[in-house]
């Protein structure tokens, strides 16, 4: 329902007649009504400044029937039979849970335009909030179709705005700690196998392992090194090239929280044991690590107290009692050595 006011000669004046004015969209111009936190101050002048030339004052009625709450917070996951997201999804439920929140999770499949298709029917629905990773990069187009949805949203490990809240995994310093111990160990061929390279978890280990190997003025082989797909099809294709190579790594770091299996299955393919072949470090805290023999290494950040965190930022924003300015929270990734490492083989 647009608000709408009428003007001292019987036109009605409606927030498209102030977006157009502005210069901006009718989704902009409604964040500014509301004080949304999210706007530009440099946006929120303009916007301000069309509203006090066209004498615009915002329609009570409609203005309350847009605050009232659904108490329904999206949360759009890439694939939802990720056994690893159970505890991000858990801890998120039982805080919005407290409150009488109800939490919709939906699968984006790691399609784009699947992700749009969900923001948007949650957008229709009202949401009050979202929750996301999203497999598109956040910038350009896209990021002025979420800014434009008018929803609160909290990004989950990915590139911040400057205008929504994020919790982000140190990726860089997870990657650091577990390339470190691979070159203390003796090894110098190490593949590093992770997902998107346009996506932030992808380039931060990208980071951290380059800067392990300069620490030690080493160079690594870029050959080795292979950003494309978090799928566990991806993790099973570049392992299996990897150790075709006539001279393949010694150790292989896995990053990506579902890609382990398809590693493992192309290490043992080829008859190979772990770690007296090749060492294996894996990303995520998963049971499948923990339950293989030699149980696997693993770079791990704590996706339940991430779903605790995401949930209360956007429950801040929602009850407009917390900062008003963007929050970015980095939650630490812990390396854990297992069995699976171990000095490279001789030959």
């Amino acid at each position: 329902m647009a608000e709408q006011q009428t003007a001292g000669r019987g036109s009605k004046l409606t927030i498209r007649d102030v977006a157009t004015a502005a210069g901006v969209s009718t989704g902009t111009v409604s964040r500014v009504l509301n004080a949304n936190a999210t706007v530009h101050p440099d946006i929120r002048r303009k916007v301000q400044r069309a509203i006090d030339d066209l004498g615009y004052t915002p329609n009570a009625v409609a203005q309350s029937m847009r605050i009232r709450s659904t108490h329904t917070i999206g949360c759009i996951l890439r694939e939802i039979n990720i056994p690893q997201l159970a505890g991000f999804v858990k801890a998120a439920h039982d805080v919005l849970d407290e409150v009488g929140f109800s939490l919709l999770i939906s699968n984006s499949e790691g399609r784009k335009e699947r992700e749009r298709e969900l923001l948007s029917r949650l957008s229709r629905r009202q949401a009050d909030g979202v929750m996301m990773g999203p497999y598109t990069p956040v910038a350009g187009e896209f990021e002025a179709f979420l800014r434009d949805l008018d929803i609160p949203i909290v990004l989950i490990d990915r590139d911040q705005p400057d205008w929504t809240d994020a919790v982000m995994a140190d990726h860089a310093e997870g990657m650091r700690v577990a390339v470190s111990h691979l070159l203390d160990l003796g090894h110098r061929r190490v593949a590093l196998i992770t997902g998107d390279a346009g996506l932030y978890p992808a380039r931060e280990r990208v980071r951290g392992y380059q800067e392990a190997f300069a620490a030690r003025n080493l160079e690594p082989d870029p050959s080795l090194v292979h950003a494309g797909s978090f799928l566990p099809g991806a993790g099973f294709r570049i392992t299996s090239a990897l150790l075709g190579q006539r001279n393949p790594p010694t150790a292989i770091i896995s990053g990506g929280i579902d890609m382990l299996s398809g590693v493992l299955r192309a290490v043992r393919g080829r008859g190979l044991r772990i770690p007296e072949d090749v060492s294996l470090i894996a990303s995520g805290h998963s049971e499948l690590a923990e339950l293989v023999s030699p149980a696997v290494a693993i770079i791990g950040w704590d996706q339940a107290e991430v779903g605790r965190i995401a949930a209360g930022m956007l429950l801040d924003r929602i009850r407009n009692d917390g900062p008003r300015e963007p929050r970015r929270v980095l939650v630490p990734n812990e390396f854990i050595p297992r069995a699976s490492l171990g000095p490279p083989r001789r030959t």
